[in-house]
């Protein structure tokens, strides 16, 4: 084991507490103004942004497996703030718009659907963003019984259901 200062592995966890108490405030803020959880206004954020985009493409974008991609538009649609629309250059093209309800809901965002880390993390400078991919890898290295799955749940699905 290595030696370290006594009280840097715990200031660095007091760095996780930060970002994950921030994540945590602000999708709560984010569900009270909007109404819908943060999960939800992405897919929102991402058809406004791409309108008729298929729910493969936007699970990519969203980096969440397709089925719980397609299950959380399915909730949205039947909520009345996606609409399916069928391409009219191939129609078993289905694509995504918002309605007039998800326009309303957009307009209320406070700051981005993805929430806060995302939007952090693309700000960091390259060198700094790929430093920090390999300490995180290192770091869960060492973690017992990782689950590789949570990378493909979004993080306001994550602390939301920690409540």
């Amino acid at each position: 084991m290595k030696s370290h200062t006594p009280s840097l592995p715990l200031e660095v966890l007091q760095q996780f507490r930060v970002i994950y108490g921030t994540m945590r405030q602000y999708f709560r803020a984010l569900e009270q103004c909007c109404g819908l959880p943060g999960s939800q206004m992405w897919i929102l954020q991402e058809v406004e942004r791409t309108p008729t985009i298929g729910v493969t493409e936007l699970a990519q974008r969203l980096g969440i497996h397709q089925s719980t991609c397609s299950q959380l538009v399915d909730r949205l649609v039947g909520q009345g703030y996606l609409e399916k629309q069928k391409a009219a250059s191939d129609r078993r093209r289905v694509g995504l718009i918002l309605a007039a309800s998800g326009r309303a809901l957009i307009a209320r965002l406070p700051g981005p659907a993805e929430g806060v880390l995302p939007a952090a993390l693309a700000s960091l400078p390259e060198v700094a963003l790929k430093t920090l991919h390999i300490n995180l890898a290192e770091l869960i290295g060492h973690l017992q019984e990782t689950d590789e799955q949570f990378a493909r749940i979004p993080l306001a699905e994550m602390v939301r259901n920690a409540e």
